[in-house]
């Protein structure tokens, strides 16, 4: 069968996208599932951070199962039972079963994101051809979250909460028929099927315990003990991980990987830019709302442009990372991503969307389209074939801690800032205003420090050059060349 990538690249990115728009759909369903499911106010937080907290704590071991067991065989596995979850989360009435699912979601999508990301990485060469799919990757994950949050107003207010669950059910039948059919297997990849299983437990409980640990800190703060405790097992655990690879004969996670200096820089860049990016998505939302005073559905429509804008810019990028090279892109993309949420931090109370929000939209957009490509490109550049299930799932892991990072600090700035405002006597408007103008300052000086990064550790490759001058391709993409 004639190998269609095409086919692969759009089948790999619904896979994706179920993942994406699912960890943001539920949010403006939370007042109706709270009422339908008598939830109380101490475990609603729970329908967020049981998923989070699975999606986060076991993309590692997602993306080794999808390098050791057949990268197709674990993709329609995850795409299955997180279908299967879904389905069972539209017809509960039990409040703790439904948490209870939202952790098995969250479980199947961890090893569903990684497994897709390795399957593109091994489809498409490196160079051009892995660009342009990168490309629509990147517009997936940046787009797919702001459309997310449309379609759940448009299915909460019109179809009810459960139709934001029971929608997986058939794009998740139809891209495993499709996978199954036109995705070829790869279960030979890897040299050995051996799975460091005490790497995978001390890696993902210590990734648990600090995704649990920043979600704590984003409600109670960093000095409270709860917090303090968690984050003291996670670096513990994650300690007794990296012993553990150093010795293992076939560690979960080579830490040769992080040789490749831009798989290194890589990451921590896309910590820092996707925190900063999650914190200032959910604090403009807050803002239009609980400061502008536009309803939920206007609210949604307000973000239209933003993934418009950005898979316009997205599929353009990777000619302009053939031509330019993705360091200057992403030098680029970072910088506009400071500008705009530097301008969000100077907005007012009575901003007007039109001359105000909008253009900020457009440049925080065109930035969000040329850095994620960019950044992923960074990230996965140099990694070999039996390793690519492991890239992935470092991308997507920085990803997630980062989001919980970002969200945990700007929340905790916010928070002070509302509080003492309250305390001074200020009203609820204006307090959240200052508060939301602190966490998009907090924001503007983590996408500061990504740039940081991208200018100093992030390298261009030089491949004609340094093949003519004898550098290996770890060289190349790395440090020592």
């Amino acid at each position: 069968m004639k190998l269609n990538r095409t086919r692969i690249l759009m089948l790999l990115s619904l896979a994706q996208l179920l993942v994406v728009i699912d960890s943001v759909i539920v949010n403006l369903a939370l007042p109706a599932i709270k009422a339908d499911l008598h939830f109380d106010d101490a475990s609603l937080q729970w329908v967020l951070t049981a998923y989070i907290l699975t999606f986060g704590g076991f993309l590692m071991i997602g993306g080794r199962l999808a390098d050791l067991y057949g990268r197709r065989r674990i993709l329609t596995l995850g795409i299955a039972g997180f279908a299967l979850c879904s389905l069972l989360l539209g017809l509960t009435r039990s409040a703790v079963l439904f948490i209870v699912l939202r952790a098995l979601e969250g479980l199947a999508a961890a090893v569903m994101s990684p497994a897709a990301l390795s399957i593109l990485l091994t489809s498409y060469e490196e160079g051009d051809e892995r660009n342009r799919a990168l490309s629509v990757w990147s517009v997936v994950i940046s787009g797919g979250a702001a459309f997310g949050v449309i379609l759940g107003g448009v299915l909460t207010q019109y179809a009810g909460w459960r139709w934001n669950f029971f929608i997986n059910v058939p794009i998740g039948l139809f891209a495993i028929f499709g996978i199954l059919k036109w995705v070829p297997a790869h279960d030979q990849e890897a040299q050995d099927r051996h799975l460091d299983l005490p790497g995978a437990i001390w890696v993902t409980g210590g990734l648990v315990a600090l995704v649990y640990a920043l979600t704590l800190a984003s409600r109670s703060g960093w000095g409270d003990s709860s917090t303090l405790i968690l984050l003291l097992v996670s670096l513990v655990l994650l300690g007794i991980f990296l012993f553990n690879e150093a010795r293992s004969k076939h560690p979960l996670m080579p830490l040769s990987i992080f040789r490749i200096r831009n798989v290194s820089g890589g990451n921590l860049m896309m910590l820092l830019l996707v925190g900063a990016s999650i914190g200032t998505g959910f604090f403009m939302s807050l803002y239009i709302q609980n400061v502008l005073r536009y309803s939920p559905s206007i609210s949604g429509l307000s973000f239209l442009p933003i993934p418009i804008i950005i898979g316009v810019i997205s599929t353009r990028a990777p000619r302009l990372i053939e031509r330019f090279g993705f360091k200057l892109l992403l030098v680029i993309g970072t910088a506009f991503m400071a500008l705009a949420v530097s301008l969000m931090s100077l907005l007012r109370t009575d901003a007007n969307y039109l001359t105000q929000l909008f253009p900020i939209f457009v440049i925080l957009a065109v930035g969000d389209g040329l850095a994620f490509v960019a950044g992923t490109v960074a990230a996965t550049t140099g990694v070999r074939d039996e390793e690519a299930g492991l890239a992935s799932g470092l991308v997507n892991t920085s990803q997630q801690v980062g989001g919980a990072l970002g969200l945990a600090v700007l929340a905790q700035a916010a928070n002070v800032v509302i509080s003492s405002s309250l305390a001074a006597g200020q009203s609820q408007i204006q307090a959240n205003w200052q508060g939301y103008q602190q966490a998009f300052f907090y924001a503007a000086i983590m996408l500061v420090v990504a740039l940081i990064v991208t200018v100093l550790v992030i390298r261009a490759p030089r491949t004609a050059a340094a093949s003519e001058g004898g550098c290996t391709e770890s060289q190349v993409y790395g440090v020592d060349c």
